[in-house]
């Protein structure tokens, strides 16, 4: 059985119990407690059964507060997963979509989602599927527009007769005035109408 690693010297019991009851972070506070039951010469099981934990994990605590005392007690934030785009391929796609696409090549006149995706695999060998390049484009500050307006009549039988009867259109129009503007404030807040683009 191989010796246990020593906790650095510079700490004493005290001073890591007065450090855990000054702590906000719960979690930093019971491995101050576990390691200062180490200091005072307590066993490794007795800091585990203090932290709650097995000796493997009172083991990687010691490793961490010994590098970097104790805000190395604190759990960190996960990295995340790697962007998919780099910055130089983000900026391509900006300059593809703002051009817009030929009408001659590619026999659409504005950019699907499908055509960026596969502009992409071709341009950069990066293989992404539709709702990826959608979220790209959002961190981009590009939205999505719709070829028709969604109102609600549109699903109400009596609503299209209604409007197409020539019924009040003034009744007609004030709802959908309404939610043109609460979707305008809402989703297009800050972002210029050239960064508008329907797929």
């Amino acid at each position: 059985m191989g010796t246990a690693i020593e906790l650095r010297a510079d700490f004493e019991g005290r001073g890591l119990r007065r450090l855990a009851r000054k702590t906000k972070n719960a979690s930093q506070s019971r491995r101050l407690l576990a390691l200062a039951e180490i200091c005072d010469g307590g066993s490794r099981g007795d800091a585990a059964r203090i932290g709650g934990v097995g000796l493997q994990i009172v083991r990687d605590w010691v490793l961490r507060f010994n590098a970097r005392g104790a805000d190395g007690l604190i759990n960190g934030k996960a990295p995340g997963q790697r962007p998919k785009l780099n910055e130089t391929q983000r900026q391509a796609l900006v300059t593809i979509v703002e051009s817009g696409p030929p009408p001659s090549i590619h026999g659409v006149v504005r950019w699907r989602l499908s055509d960026l995706a596969q502009w992409l695999h071709a341009e950069f060998a990066v293989s992404l599927d539709e709702t990826t390049v959608s979220r790209e484009l959002r961190k981009l500050w590009y939205v999505k527009l719709t070829a028709r307006p969604r109102t609600m009549h549109a699903q109400d039988t009596e609503g299209l007769e209604a409007v197409k009867k020539g019924a009040s259109q003034q009744s007609c129009m004030r709802p959908v005035k309404a939610r043109f503007q609460a979707f305008s404030v809402s989703q297009f807040h800050g972002v210029s109408s050239s960064r508008r683009f329907i797929l």
